[in-house]
Parts: C-alpha cells; structure tokens; sequence
C-alpha cells in the first residue's frame, strides 16, 4: 500500500464507530463492508492526506483512488471518490474508464451519484472539443448498456451543469427515453433494477423546480 492510502485508510479505521457501520450496512446493503467513519471524517482525512503529499500528479491521483476503491470497504471507496471530487481538474476523458469499473462494482447511489454529478459531468464539461466528442460517446454506450447502475451513472452527470444553467439537455432527454423505454431488469446482487429510472425522476423533478421551460 502507499504512503497516502496507508494514511487514509489507517485514519478512517480510528474514526470507526460499531453503531454507525451497523446502520450503514441497514442503510447501503451488504455489498461492502463498513468502519463506521463519518462522511466529515473520510472528507478531513482526504484533505489531510492531500496536504501530506503535495504535487500529486494526475497517475498519482487516479492509482491512489484505485488503491483505495480495491478493497470493498464503503468508507474506502467513499475516500477515492472525494480524492477524485478534489482532482477532477486533473483527469480527462480517457479516466472514463477507470470511473466505469467504479461505477460497476459501487451497486449503491451513495458512490454512484456523487461519481456522476461530482466527477463524471465536470469532468467531461471541462473538455476540449475532440475529447468532449470522445467522452460524449462513452456517456452514449453507459446509456444503452445493461448495468442499470452505469446507466445512472450517464443520467446523473450532467445534473450539475443543468443546475447552473448550462448542460445538454437534449443528451440527456435521448438517454432518459432510452433508459425508459427499456423494460425493468432486477439486480441480483443488490435486488434493484430501478437505479436508472429513479435517476430520471431525480433530475426531471430538479429541473421542474429550478429551470422549468426544460421539458422531456
């Protein structure tokens, strides 16, 4: 393990708390397992954990945050997505990738919509035109592919940019009739199914509230 990762995960493990793992697990499901550290607490250590290593580079953040997302502790994945929130500047469309196999194996909205809206959607609007071509299409096969988690992960991404008045609304009407004009598909591991819908709602109702000349 790195210096970095040893740190973090060596200060989410003091922050534990045996009655706040447990109502993790009740709230999040069984798909990992759980220190019980708080959200303030993975934030200050991530924080903590930058101001120890200054200069990281862009290989460094995006190895630490598959460091840390590798073993299957929700506060530890939780830790590689605010490392990322903190980097995004960094990254570029070809990270996509790496956020995929997140986003696959994440099986709650607790990683996935902050990877979504938090990650993903600066990240692609940040872009220059070839790479925003690029990542567009990647966006393009999340939406049309079976993983209902991946799915949300396309919807939710430009939530933050519709928010503040910009963002591709069309994009994201194509994948919402797409996404809901595929019939319901239950998860196995997490007895879901209704990730990608439920994101649609969510942006939908947003949208109504906050830019309502937006229609689906």
């Amino acid at each position: 393990m790195s210096d970095a990762g040893d740190f973090i995960d060596t200060a989410l493990q003091r922050e534990s708390s045996w009655e706040r793992a447990e109502a993790l697990e009740a709230t999040h499901g069984g798909n990992h397992r759980y220190y019980g550290a708080s959200v303030g607490a993975i934030r200050g250590t991530v924080r903590d954990a930058l101001r120890r290593h200054p200069g990281l580079t862009h290989d460094d953040i995006t190895a630490l945050s598959s460091e840390l997302w590798e073993v299957p502790v929700f506060e530890r994945r939780l830790a590689a997505v605010v490392l990322l929130q903190s980097s995004v500047g960094l990254l570029n469309n070809t990270d996509l990738t790496r956020i995929e196999g997140f986003v696959r194996s994440a099986h709650t909205a607790a990683l996935v919509d902050p990877l979504s809206t938090d990650v993903v959607g600066p990240l692609v609007e940040r872009l220059d035109v070839v790479r925003r071509v690029r990542a567009d299409s990647v966006l393009d096969r999340w939406a049309r592919d079976p993983d209902d988690w991946l799915r949300r992960a396309a919807l939710l991404s430009p939530l933050r940019a519709l928010r503040a008045g910009a963002g591709d609304w069309p994009r994201f009407a194509r994948h919402a009739r797409l996404v809901l004009a595929t019939p319901l598909v239950r998860d196995a591991e997490d007895d879901g199914g209704a990730a990608a819908a439920e994101a649609v709602t969510l942006v939908i109702e947003e949208m109504a509230r906050r830019r309502p000349e937006l229609q689906l």
